[in-house]
């Protein structure tokens, strides 16, 4: 049973808080997404959650364990994040990246072992790149890339997995696609979206995050209303329902 809780969350840069008294709560194998403006505080968030940004007030627990009081490699052992940003890959070639996921579960000196290598062919064929395993990361556009990154997380072998705009560069096919594995996966999976609608199709709850504070939660039906919307975004929304699927459509309205 893995859940993610996070209580009375708070963390400052000097004076100014980014984060003020956030809770938040991600349930076995629920899907739970961030929504909100820019700047509202989803990725500093998502920083605390994961264990890079430490928080100056609250818990982080996994399964009930303070995360901040675990060692890194614990937690990364159990968590693996995807991030907007690609890392500086040297000359690594795709299957080297997706190796780095292993890392977690290895001694210093441990090379790859056939286990390894089992899921990291299994995990770039779940992405669409097995046939890409020895091209140089470099030379791949940013979808690829962040599919290769996907992989890397799911060599991890991890219970919780976070997502900062994880679609941020796909094209429309490769969205649903990795939404719909994601979805398949049966992990606790904690992602920001930039993309409302489809935040609506894929996850089962949604928070609202603006000025650093969780404004609304509940299902998308409930967070995803004209009100809540033109409140948090500034902009009128048309929203209804999608005429094939049984979640809300936002649609915005231009002035």
């Amino acid at each position: 049973m893995t859940k993610l809780d996070i209580e009375g969350l708070a963390w400052r840069i000097d004076s100014r808080w980014l984060l003020r008294e956030v809770g938040l709560h991600v349930g076995q194998g629920e899907f739970v997404g961030l929504i909100g403006p820019n700047g509202s505080g989803k990725t500093s968030l998502l920083r605390c959650a994961y264990r890079s940004t430490e928080p100056d007030e609250g818990q982080v627990r996994l399964d009930g364990d303070d995360v901040w009081q675990r060692p890194a490699r614990w937690c990364a052992q159990r968590i693996a994040v995807v991030l907007q940003e690609f890392p500086q890959e040297f000359g690594l070639s795709v299957r080297d990246v997706v190796s780095m996921g292993r890392t977690p579960h290895k001694g210093l000196f441990d090379g790859d072992t056939p286990h390894d290598a089992r899921l990291i062919a299994r995990a770039l064929d779940q992405v669409g790149l097995a046939s890409c395993a020895e091209h140089a990361f470099a030379t791949l556009s940013g979808g690829e890339k962040q599919r290769v990154l996907l992989a890397r997380a799911l060599v991890q072998e991890p219970q919780l997995l976070i997502l900062d705009e994880p679609t941020n560069h796909l094209d429309p096919r490769y969205q649903l696609e990795l939404l719909q594995h994601l979805r398949g996966l049966g992990l606790s999976i904690l992602a920001s979206f930039h993309d409302l609608n489809l935040a609506a199709a894929f996850c089962d709850r949604l928070y609202v995050v603006d000025g650093g504070r969780i404004v609304a939660s509940g299902t998308p039906d409930q967070v995803l209303t004209s009100a809540v919307l033109e409140q948090v975004f500034g902009v009128q929304a048309l929203v209804d329902r999608h005429p094939l699927h049984p979640y809300p459509r936002i649609t915005w309205i231009t002035r």
